[in-house]
């Protein structure tokens, strides 16, 4: 057991070494920006990098660092919950410790809200082939923080939590970009002036369950709420997505930490997980989603056009539903608020259903005026 512990002091002194000498060298003075899911990968570099930034000598902290988190606004509650308090907790010990470090939770503008979409405009609700949230809940909102920093100041590193050992599609993505002049940065795919940084992309699973268990993060507490988690969970977490070769990441069968309503999983094992540990007022949560999920391909329930009028079809003469129908989106609703009130904390927003009452009303003039023409595809 001893040399046990010894190993990953080893391993841990040396992955923060190795961050701090990043951080403090000359070639140039972007910001970090670390991607922060909540889960036991971010959880780690998040820790790694405070105590990087703490062994450092004051007159050396001049780089900028923020730790992000993205709230879809569908996120699963407890996650979100874990997620609030460790970026509390991060803000104000960085601040008494007089660190450059700060902390920040993106979100989807209303108008690209998942109630918005699917309620307000009709979208049909995500699967693997149309997953039309990834994008608008997470991609853009952490895309645009990361470009605003672009553009302010020339450049900004993304500080990333993933691993070779997570899955080989995740190490093929890791394996496809190339350092930048034998240095620890890749160019982003997706974002111009953005690179990425991986710090612990070579350690294994089972090293990461022991740094976080062995040693508590330097912003006080210990990891131990986040291992219950997992353990109540029975699994992983979706990830930080910031470009669409790594959006297969969320909504599997091996990310259980998401949003409370995917669609995309067959079954969600988290929340499930969650109630079987004893949370049962997440089973409401659950049987909201099971039936949104049961009712996405009834006939009953979808326009036979789509939203702008044509009619398509595939090329083997199979017809291509458009969005769910007026009178199934008011059902959506009514469903969805009385489990709002059952579940007795806030599940859509005012702002959300201002502008759902707008699109429908101005959906309802437009509806005879557009008559469409037919498509194949």
């Amino acid at each position: 057991m001893q040399s046990c512990v010894l190993t990953k002091d080893i391993l841990f002194d040396s992955l923060v070494e190795s961050v701090a000498e990043e951080y403090i060298n000359d070639r140039q003075n972007y910001p970090w920006i670390i991607g922060f899911s909540g889960g036991k990968d971010s959880s780690l570099v998040a820790h790694i990098v405070f105590q990087s930034i703490l062994n450092i000598r004051p007159s050396k902290r001049v780089r900028d660092i923020y730790i992000i988190s993205n709230n879809t606004l569908v996120e699963s509650p407890l996650v979100l919950e874990h997620i609030t308090k460790q970026l509390s907790l991060i803000d104000e010990a960085a601040k008494n410790f007089n660190l450059p470090i700060k902390t920040h939770i993106t979100r989807p503008n209303v108008e690209h809200t998942f109630w918005t979409l699917l309620i307000g405009k009709g979208y049909p609700s995500p699967n693997q082939r149309m997953r039309w949230c990834t994008d608008r809940l997470k991609i853009q909102p952490t895309s645009k923080f990361i470009l605003n920093n672009v553009s302010e100041h020339g450049a900004a590193i993304i500080v990333l939590g993933v691993r070779k050992d997570e899955s080989s599609s995740r190490k093929s993505v890791i394996g496809k970009y190339k350092n930048i002049d034998g240095s620890k940065l890749s160019p982003h795919s997706d974002l111009h002036g953005a690179y990425i940084y991986r710090p612990i992309s070579d350690i294994s699973t089972s090293d990461v369950w022991s740094l976080l268990s062995y040693n508590d993060p330097p912003w006080g507490g210990t990891h131990e709420h986040l291992i219950q988690l997992y353990r109540d969970a029975k699994g992983g977490e979706c990830p930080m997505v910031l470009s669409k070769d790594e959006a297969p990441g969320c909504g599997t069968a091996s990310s259980r930490f998401g949003c409370w309503v995917c669609t995309v999983v067959e079954k969600d094992r988290s929340l499930q997980g969650f109630v079987d540990s004893g949370k049962k007022k997440y089973q409401i949560l659950i049987d909201f989603r099971d039936w949104l999920k049961s009712i996405r391909n009834a006939p009953e329930h979808r326009q036979i056009r789509r939203r702008n009028g044509n009619l398509t079809f595939e090329a083997s003469g199979k017809h291509i539903p458009g969005p769910f129908t007026i009178s199934s989106r008011k059902l959506i609703l009514e469903k969805l608020l009385i489990t709002q009130q059952e579940y007795g904390q806030e599940l859509i927003m005012k702002e959300e259903l201002d502008l759902i009452a707008s699109i429908w009303a101005e959906e309802l003039v437009k509806k005879n005026k557009n008559i469409g023409d037919i498509v194949w595809r």
